[in-house]
């Protein structure tokens, strides 16, 4: 037992410290995992800063990502939306994983099969958390919360961890989140019927931020350092999501059939875009430090911000475009 801590306490240390573009050195025991940490650290070396690949990567996969958020919103869908847009999803996706482990015939050891679980359950709990947000409350709310949070949770937990201390500039970033998503989130001139929307959507924005930085800790560590393709760790999250809500799709079949029927290019499309925007973002993340990539990420924070205005007709405009600039600022200055 005591063996299992220690390991366990040296997974999330270095999990962390991957996370943030921070070289550790671990007590290895087979050539395979020093070949895994070499390249891991061999790569933090090289890229101290995001490439243009990667900067290209991240601000396709914001855009994406704040797309399939609207579209999803749109269809205010449960479970049974999330059933059919993972099975959608996993048929879609289905002849690439097929023709990468035919090329690659990547190896699936204990490791792989415990980092790919924990990532698949992680975002499992993202995804049900996020849709409960959104049949509540306004998509303009939900998400700045959500992926403002992310990031700045994954920093404290380095603190928290590590006991890092944090530089001034990232004190301030942290305090800028936090202004941002208080004002966001702000019920002043609000009417009462919009209040307890607005209370929901802190609410399920708060928990799937911290979902996002589970998973982000969690993902970096999985593509980083135990070398798993980020196209068959976002497919086992889809399969795992097909799997287990599968008993309550089937109970709600009616529902699964009239959302398909009502949202079927809505589906389609999120099928579609939400595993592309994690697959690059995790691509990016092979190589550079979640540290470059999570602020150039939350760009996807106004964007969302936008399209809610614009598509979804939702209101105080100006006041949530101004957080979530402050949001983008603070998550900036966490990273310096």
């Amino acid at each position: 037992m005591t063996q299992v801590s220690s390991f366990t306490n040296k997974v999330v240390k270095s999990a962390v410290l991957i996370s943030c573009g921070i070289p550790q050195q671990i007590h290895l025991d087979n050539d395979v995992d020093i070949c895994c940490l070499y390249l891991t650290n061999f790569s933090c070396e090289i890229e101290r800063e995001m490439d243009f690949i990667s900067l290209l990567l991240v601000i396709s996969a914001s855009f994406i990502h704040a797309t399939w958020n609207l579209l999803s919103k749109r269809t205010n869908g449960g479970i049974p939306f999330i059933w059919t847009v993972a099975s959608l999803s996993a048929l879609i996706y289905a002849p690439l994983v097929i023709a990468l482990i035919f090329i690659k015939n990547p190896h699936f050891g204990l490791d792989e099969i415990i980092f790919i679980s924990g990532s698949a359950f992680l975002h499992l709990i993202y995804f049900i958390v996020l849709q409960a947000g959104y049949r509540k409350a306004d998509l303009s709310v939900v998400y700045p919360i959500a992926r403002g949070l992310g990031p700045t949770l994954s920093v404290l937990a380095a603190i928290v961890i590590l006991g890092e201390k944090p530089s001034s500039i990232a004190l301030l970033g942290a305090a800028c989140v936090v202004a941002g998503i208080i004002i966001i989130s702000s019920l002043g001139n609000v009417v009462s019927k919009e209040k307890s929307a607005i209370m929901s959507g802190r609410f399920f924005g708060a928990l799937s931020g911290m979902a996002i930085a589970s998973y982000t800790i969690w993902d970096k560590y999985t593509v980083s350092s135990v070398m798993v393709y980020p196209l068959i760790l976002e497919y086992s999250s889809l399969l795992l999501r097909m799997i287990v809500l599968a008993p309550i799709a089937i109970k709600k079949k009616h529902e699964v059939s009239l959302g398909w029927k009502r949202h079927k290019k809505e589906t389609i499309w999120v099928a579609i875009l939400n595993p592309l925007a994690f697959i690059l973002v995790l691509t990016a993340m092979i190589t550079t430090p979640v540290s470059y990539v999570a602020p150039a990420r939350e760009m996807s924070i106004l964007i969302g911000v936008v399209l809610g205005a614009k598509y979804l007709s939702e209101g105080y405009v100006v006041r949530r475009i101004i957080a979530s600039a402050m949001i983008i600022i603070g998550v900036v200055a966490l990273s310096i």
